[in-house]
């Protein structure tokens, strides 16, 4: 119990250290993570049973090489590929809005710093580290948050478009 309390205060002091903009980047980082993990179990769970079920809907049929077939698969792969590639841009955009997010911070910052410098001069560095520190940790959080989506988002793009070819290759044209 005395360790989730010092996890606790040690977030809580990083997050006031951070100012009001690291609040902001903790829920984007949150919601971003949260799709991920949506898209992590899609694949492997519901997505399997989506192509298997689209291939013996395709396999059922007796003929496969005429305009409406090609047309019926076509539809088949792209009702997939939408399912596939839910939540993909949200996430991207969520990835890109972090840094953008840490720079504001680093902007709010810095007024902070400039504001301290206007009331006390630039020789009370005590007044000036708490801007500094509120300029600096929301553009860390905000660069390490995007970086650790990038890498997922990467995967899973790729993931997507790889068994999309397969399924493509799979419901063959011909008898």
């Amino acid at each position: 119990m005395y360790a989730i309390i010092q996890m606790y205060e040690a977030t809580r002091d990083f997050m006031e250290l951070g100012g009001d903009i690291l609040f902001v980047i903790a829920w984007v980082t949150l919601l971003m993570w949260i799709l991920i993990l949506e898209r992590f179990i899609y694949f492997s769970t519901a997505f399997r049973r989506q192509v298997q079920a689209v291939i013996k809907r395709w396999e059922a049929r007796t003929e496969r090489t005429s305009w409406n077939a090609y047309q019926i698969r076509q539809a088949l792969i792209s009702r997939t590929t939408l399912d596939a590639i839910r939540f993909l841009p949200v996430i991207k955009s969520l990835i890109s809005l972090c840094p953008l997010l840490g720079l504001l911070g680093t902007v709010t910052g810095m007024i902070e710093v400039f504001d301290a410098m206007a009331a006390f001069g630039s020789s009370d560095a005590r007044s000036m580290a708490a801007g500094v520190s509120k300029a600096t940790i929301p553009t860390m959080a905000g660069m390490v948050a995007a970086l650790s989506g990038v890498f997922c988002s990467t995967w899973l793009n790729r993931k997507a478009q790889r068994e999309l070819e397969l399924l493509s290759e799979t419901l063959t044209t011909d008898h």
